[in-house]
């Protein structure tokens, strides 16, 4: 019987990310100058980069075409949260965003722990960066000092 089998694999973790991107060229020389992602592949319709631990493809798509969603209540939602260690790590790349000239929101609180600001990239691309790094990925991955 199907519903008597017991799933034995488990999803372990996202390792790739998809971006639609118009200019590919571009694109992928602001991520790798604003974000400081590293560059593995590229051609005339996709860029694969290096960042935040996993592989992000930047695929060339339709002008004004984004990985953001509208919600229930109207509001544009980004798809993707990335994480830094600590509020003192969020206001210091907020800064260095917004030197960079990255089109940033506000540090916000959303009644959660940590806080979070949203920013963009040169496609309209929304995404979300929050203070409060997985207690999991500190364990496996960060060296303690």
């Amino acid at each position: 019987m199907e519903g008597d089998n017991k799933m034995k694999t488990k999803l372990w973790r996202v390792g790739t990310t998809y971006i639609p991107v118009f200019n590919v060229e571009l694109s992928s020389e602001w991520y790798v100058n604003k974000l400081g992602a590293e560059l593995s592949y590229k051609d005339e319709d996709k860029a694969i980069l290096n960042l935040a631990n996993q592989s992000i493809f930047l695929v060339k798509s339709i002008e004004n075409q984004t990985a953001n969603f509208i919600d229930i209540y109207g509001e544009e939602r980004f798809s993707l949260t990335y994480e830094v260690d600590g509020i003192g790590e969020l206001e210091a790349l907020h800064k260095d965003f917004k030197e960079n000239e990255i089109t940033v929101g506000e540090i916000e609180d959303r009644g959660h722990s940590g806080r979070n600001f949203v920013f963009y990239d040169l496609d309209g691309n929304k995404f979300d960066v929050w203070s409060e790094l997985s207690p999991i990925f500190k364990e496996k991955y960060m060296i303690s000092n």
